[in-house]
């Protein structure tokens, strides 16, 4: 797959020409991410990955194929910086999701261990504001057992149940389950036959 970085940007004069369909990754920092990124491009690197929360601090644009764009929202929720950074980042992503109309939809990412936080509702809350499509992928889902995912799954689905219709995709990083789905959601909000474009 044909995939490279294209720029990052912190205003909307930095971002590159909106003549191509972008789908957009957004959640809590150290959520995995990155990850998701890679897997779903079949690149190792492309999307920097980290231990430390937090990496990602400007908005960060990926050409995809030559016919989309995956943009790489700076992450919240980090705890070791200022205040004053964290306002910041989030008016980055307020102000693209506000004004950017190639946007098809954010994915929105979700640890499947952990109950929605205050940023998540805060995301979820913007994106209805904007009515922006969220495809919620719940990650992370091979660090627990069969039994205690399907309990956690019941859990999230009820949470998220009174903020977004669609229903979550399971993902994980390390067996890449839930890939295709993704992709299968992603081309059917950009393209008229995604039937035939398979990644």
């Amino acid at each position: 797959m044909k995939v490279e970085f294209l720029k990052s940007a912190f205003r909307e004069k930095d971002y590159p020409p909106p003549d191509k369909p972008e789908i957009a990754f957004a959640g809590k920092s150290n959520v995995g991410k990155s990850s998701l990124i890679n897997v779903l491009v079949n690149r190792k690197g492309i999307a920097r990955t980290s231990s430390k929360p937090g990496r990602t601090q400007a908005i960060n644009f990926f050409g995809v194929e030559d016919r989309l764009l995956f943009v790489d929202l700076p992450g919240y929720g980090y705890a070791r910086v200022s205040r004053e950074i964290k306002n910041s980042w989030k008016g980055m992503r307020d102000d693209y999701l506000r004004k950017r109309r190639n946007l098809k939809a954010v994915v929105m990412i979700l640890d499947l261990r952990r109950d929605l936080s205050d940023g998540d509702m805060d995301l979820l809350r913007c994106l209805d504001h904007y009515g922006i499509t969220a495809l919620i992928v719940l990650t992370k889902t091979d660090k627990l057992s069969r039994a205690k995912a399907s309990v956690r799954i019941k859990e999230l689905n009820s949470q998220l149940n009174e903020m977004t219709p669609k229903r979550p995709i399971l993902f994980s990083a390390k067996t890449k389950k839930g890939r295709e789905e993704i992709w299968k959601e992603i081309n059917d909000l950009i393209l008229e036959n995604p039937q035939d474009h398979t990644p």
